[in-house]
């Protein structure tokens, strides 16, 4: 991944002469590496500096940029500044949508140039996935496809809430995850009604649907699924509900390609499930971006202008929610190509009936 170059060649266009990288997301993007760490990009150079609980770490991971340490005499505004000065830059892009108030004002303070909201540039950089990117995220999203598999066999009556997203985020570890992209939502019976509800300690019932939506992380990128299944034989409404979501979800990704707003992908979906007569209980877009964190930009949400770029990994996810009784949501995640996309979810999404 050669991202601190594609960094560097955007800076003109922000009118910046470098870019400081202080996100966890942004250092991983530019560096290559979690060090809680700060990166700086410059045209033909590029430096990472971190403390000494990362430093041989880092030397290792770090191939597109000098590693520096700080130490209790030379901490980051020291090393910052000498990198500034050495290469006599005046103004410094900053990722104003991760930095505190308090943050930015100790660096504008300290530094040596004048910073400029530049976070966009990472931003829009990060949407279209390169192909290590989406390697990454594919094999992350097998892991999700087979704690699925393996959840199936685990789950019964009187399990509480709280013991199958345990059992989720084991399954993902024991395949090689190495933390979750969020805390898993499992929510049966009434409380599938809640979009995200936490998981506690109502105990799975016979007659419920149970909704499940995880994901994972390998080499540093999200996976992301939703499944609902039947525990019993479901009633004839919650069958009907199931379809419609199924038929919406299949609408959306029928939509979904490069070139076209995120609201055009969502309209495609939103228009199945009020046809259907569950307009109202859409209650969220259909869906969002995901790589290095999981909600990320664009989204294919009704007020989505943006165009979606090719290389966009966007969650599939529309769901009905009848509050007090229960809810449906099916989810895959989706590259975008010119001309279409791929679904790289691979769990079967007819019903499923435990």
């Amino acid at each position: 991944m050669e991202h601190i170059q594609k960094i560097a060649a955007g800076l003109e266009g922000y009118g910046i002469d470098a870019m400081l990288v202080t996100s966890q997301p942004g250092e991983f993007y530019a560096a290559g590496f979690y060090g809680e760490g700060i990166a700086l990009v410059a045209p033909g150079e590029a430096l990472y500096i971190t403390d000494s609980r990362y430093i041989e770490a880092a030397q290792r991971a770090v191939t597109a940029a000098t590693v520096v340490s700080v130490t209790p005499d030379q901490g980051y505004l020291h090393h910052i500044n000498a990198f500034l000065d050495r290469l006599g830059i005046h103004t410094l892009g900053v990722e104003e949508d991760y930095l505190s108030l308090a943050a930015y004002r100790r660096y504008e303070s300290a530094l040596h140039a004048d910073l400029v909201p530049a976070g966009r540039l990472l931003l829009d950089l990060r949407a279209a996935k390169d192909p290590e990117e989406l390697a990454a995220m594919g094999r992350a999203q097998a892991v999700t496809d087979a704690a699925f598999s393996a959840i199936l066999d685990f789950l019964r009556p009187g399990l509480t809430e709280a013991e199958v997203a345990a059992r989720l985020q084991y399954e993902m570890l024991r395949r090689g995850a190495e933390r979750m992209s969020f805390d898993p939502i499992v929510a049966s019976g009434p409380n599938g009604s809640m979009p995200h509800a936490v998981p506690g300690a109502r105990k799975l019932q016979r007659g419920d649907f149970v909704t499940m939506d995880f994901g994972c992380k390998v080499d540093g990128y999200c996976s992301d699924m939703t499944r609902t299944v039947a525990l019993g034989e479901p009633t004839e409404e919650m069958e009907a509900v199931y379809a419609a979501v199924l038929a919406a979800q299949r609408a959306g990704i029928a939509a979904a390609r490069a070139g076209v707003p995120g609201k055009t992908i969502d309209a495609a979906a939103r228009q199945v499930l009020e046809a259907a007569g569950y307009g109202l209980y859409f209650s969220h877009s259909f869906g969002h971006s995901l790589g290095l964190e999981i909600h990320e930009g664009p989204n294919a949400s009704a007020r989505e202008e943006r165009v979606m770029p090719a290389g966009a990994v966007v969650s599939a996810e529309p769901g009905v929610y009848l509050p007090g009784r229960f809810g449906v949501r099916i989810e895959d995640v989706l590259i975008l190509r010119e001309g279409g996309c791929e679904d790289i979810t691979r769990s079967p999404k007819e019903l499923i009936i435990l």
